[in-house]
């Protein structure tokens, strides 16, 4: 795509190309310009317009689509139902004609079509007219994307003066699925409303409907459910469809999908209990994401349940889950190794907890491993041998009583480094954090409302609602809005940030100045949600350590390249999870493990590395993410393998 400079260049050289000489020669003779008016619309024309180029190299820059760049404004008695059926009619018209190119020209040039599943078989995110173009050419007709019904309740949103969008859901079809999606409508100069993002996404298989609601068991069950649960859970008649490994929150939601899709699952779970990778976290953990962002597929969290889940609570609420969506989960027992066969199916080698083996052959593999695959990260420094206090991971932390009188460091400065320094603080233990690099610091209190209210709060309308519209917005957009939130939360935290500041913290602002979600989609980490620890950095009551790295572990303690050195009883890791790559290798081998795409962080569209679809090798999975993340997409895994076996998947669009 050419540049706004390179335009404005275009234009001027045709000015100055353009001049004309008097017949007699005249030497002082004067280029012949446009008019001035005529000049300043090309101008404008050639900064607005940002035209791809015929063969959709994008090289547009993600940029807000304020009403000064559109060249617009608001008109005060804006109807946007009215403004939302007026673009509809005419998208419903070129759809319904299979016209791509009227269908572009009803978006921006650098505008967004965010796809889940629905019209390719991915997770993919077009930006600008070209791209777009391309993309329907090649997937319109195959996948008869049809029957687009705007739903009523379309709304102005303003989340800054000069930024502006009607927001619309809508409902469609294509030849085998359901599906709905979100259009956000901006005004443009000519007073023509345009898209300026449009998602779709699969939310059911026509012939195969989720067994909810009217599609569930209507006869009595008397006296024979107890026996039918425990013949279905121990398998004795046949292997299961898939298995998924791992029985956290994303294993259990893949697990819930896929027996209201009616495909067989087992979840192996190697914890004696569900739930215990969070019973048995230390005391004081407990989520910073409040309970509207945090509801499990099909059962939400009561309404009486706390806004920040305690940890504990929450591990029961897991094993409570798995019991009443009748899941069928085998704890104490661990997959040994997973094996491709030459039939495309896999070989599963389980192990139960008294030392048994069972080998199944199933048609996919989830792998719910979590994120970093579960596995800590564990540093080395020289001399780490040497020391003769005691060294852990903050996964084996349990509570502060357990080091009361003695020193202890934390090396790390994110969640979990703050929750457990609170914690010893709590018992009164000598506590310090080293920082290895900047944190951004958000408080729940003024942040999580700003970044989550709109669509995952009290009041704020059904979360199916509220994952679509948070998923519609392209994530490199997402990021440009979050550039602006995050100066937003940090001028109502100023206080907090100050007094850090003051207390010597190192401070950043997550990638490129993009704030929490942003980082969390790219890092896993880098921030704390702040609860209440920071007060007690102030204070002084944490102290903290960030003027050097460190270059060695001593006998005593820890010594850093500028020479001090920091005596201390405890050492601890709060330093995260090997990356799931490791973890899958050791299940599936080197040889498959080298075929696998890379899991987390962003690829060029913007969408997550290899999670909940195409994982690089067929019917092999990868589910992880926060509680949110886990419930919207572990339904799009689910409907991928319903598809596959049910033989109507089609072919995947890749990148």
């Amino acid at each position: 795509m050419a540049t706004v400079f390179d335009k404005v260049s275009d234009v001027l050289s045709s000015a100055l190309s353009s001049q004309k000489v008097v017949p007699g020669g005249d030497s002082d003779a004067k280029p012949s310009l446009p008019a001035s008016n005529e000049l300043t619309e090309a101008l404008l024309s050639a900064l607005h317009s940002q035209k791809a180029v015929p063969n959709g190299t994008d090289t547009l820059k993600p940029t807000l689509p304020t009403l000064d760049r559109l060249g617009a404004s608001l008109q005060a008695d804006l109807d946007a139902q009215k403004v939302s059926t007026e673009w509809f009619a005419k998208f419903t018209g070129a759809v319904s004609a299979k016209d791509v190119g009227k269908i572009v020209d009803l978006f921006l040039e650098d505008g967004w079509w965010r796809d889940h599943l629905a019209l390719t078989w991915e997770f993919r995110t077009f930006h600008g007219a070209a791209k777009i173009k391309n993309f329907l050419d090649d997937q319109l007709a195959p996948f008869d994307f049809s029957n687009v019904q705007l739903r009523d309740g379309a709304a102005l949103k303003q989340p800054y003066p000069d930024l502006a969008w009607i927001q619309a859901l809508f409902d469609f079809e294509t030849n085998i699925g359901i599906g709905s999606g979100v259009v956000r409508l901006v005004p443009t100069a000519s007073g023509e409303w345009k898209a300026f993002t449009l998602y779709t996404t699969l939310d059911d298989l026509k012939e195969f409907p989720e067994k909810i609601g009217p599609h569930r068991e209507f006869l009595p069950n008397h006296g024979k459910w107890l026996s039918q649960r425990e013949e279905e859970r121990s398998f004795s008649k046949g292997d299961p469809t898939v298995i998924v490994v791992g029985g956290g929150q994303s294993g259990l939601d893949a697990a819930a999908r896929l027996k209201m899709l009616d495909v067989s699952t087992l979840v192996l779970e190697k914890q004696n209990r569900i739930g215990d990778q969070w019973r048995y976290r230390y005391e004081a953990l407990c989520l910073h994401d409040p309970v509207w962002y945090d509801h499990l597929p099909y059962m939400p969290f009561p309404p009486s349940w706390p806004v920040y889940t305690p940890a504990q609570k929450l591990a029961n609420w897991l094993e409570y889950y798995a019991e009443a969506m009748e899941l069928n989960v085998w704890t104490n027992a661990e997959a040994e190794n997973v094996k491709l066969l030459d039939n495309g199916k896999y070989e599963v080698v389980v192990r139960k907890g008294d030392g048994t083996k069972r080998t199944f052959t199933v048609d996919h593999v989830i792998m719910a491993l979590g994120f970093g695959g579960g596995v800590p990260k564990w540093p080395s420094f020289p001399g780490q041998e040497e020391f003769q206090g005691q060294i852990l991971h903050s996964t084996q932390h349990k509570s502060g009583r357990d080091h009361i009188g003695k020193k202890v460091v934390i090396i790390g400065a994110c969640t979990s480094a703050h929750d457990i320094a609170s914690d010893y603080v709590e018992h009164g233990v000598d506590i310090t954090l080293f920082q290895r690099s900047e944190t951004y610091i958000m408080t729940t209190k003024n942040g999580m409302r700003r970044v989550l209210g709109e669509v995952f709060w009290e009041g704020a309308g059904p979360t199916e609602v509220g994952d679509r519209v948070h998923t519609s917005l392209p994530t490199f957009m997402m990021k440009e809005l979050h550039k602006r939130l995050t100066k937003d939360i940090a001028e109502a935290d100023k206080d907090i940030l100050d007094g850090l500041q003051r207390a010597g913290f190192k401070l950043g602002w997550g990638s490129d100045g993009a704030g929490f979600l942003y980082n969390a989609m790219t890092r896993g980490g880098g921030y704390y949600l702040d609860v209440g620890t920071c007060q007690k950095i102030i204070d002084g009551k944490i102290k903290i350590k960030n003027d050097s790295q460190i270059e060695r572990f001593t006998k005593t303690g820890i010594k850093f390249q500028n020479g001090t050195e920091l005596e201390v009883d405890v050492i601890m890791f709060a330093t995260g999870f090997d990356g799931a790559t490791g973890a899958i290798k050791r299940l599936v081998g080197d040889e498959l493990a080298s075929r696998v795409s890379k899991i987390w962080d962003l690829n060029a569209e913007g969408e997550q590395n290899g999670s909940w679809r195409w994982l690089g090798i067929p019917n092999l999975w990868f589910m992880t993410g926060n509680l949110a993340m886990c419930r919207y997409h572990s339904k799009h895994l689910a409907l991928q393998i319903k598809a596959i076996q049910e033989g109507v998947y089609g072919k995947r669009y890749g990148p």
